[in-house]
């Protein structure tokens, strides 16, 4: 699915998604990716939920979001609790949808310029 056709300002867009492929600008990504404004993080070994590491949430807490948004796969399936209570313990908001809903909220936050961080797994 086309999202945007015109990109403004230099931030990371998501123009189009379909499983498997995730296009952010004019970058074809076929694995998970861990995307703010302005940083792209391919994360090929992180194919479902139970692949979700440490390093992950310690790499995007690096980012220093606002906000988080996971995107789950085709459906919405919620990681353990532990997984986003670090990120609630650390101040910083945690949403679960699936990916699509993700990408495009994720549009919406940035044209926004909210400090957001999107965890897509396509």
């Amino acid at each position: 699915m086309r999202l945007t056709q015109n990109l403004s300002g230099n931030v990371n867009r998501i123009r189009a998604y379909s499983t498997p492929e995730i296009i952010i600008n004019d970058q074809s990504i076929n694995s998970a990716v861990i995307v703010d404004a302005h940083n792209i993080q391919i994360e090929p070994g992180l194919r479902e939920l139970s692949d979700l590491k440490a390093a992950h949430i310690t790499y995007v807490l690096t980012l220093n979001p606002e906000l988080v948004i996971l995107g789950s796969g085709m459906q919405q399936i919620f990681p353990a609790a532990q997984w986003s209570n670090q990120f609630l313990s650390a101040g910083v908001g945690f949403e679960v949808m699936d990916t699509g809903a993700a990408c495009r909220t994720f549009n919406v936050l940035i044209g926004e310029f909210r400090r957001v961080v999107a965890i897509l797994i396509p």
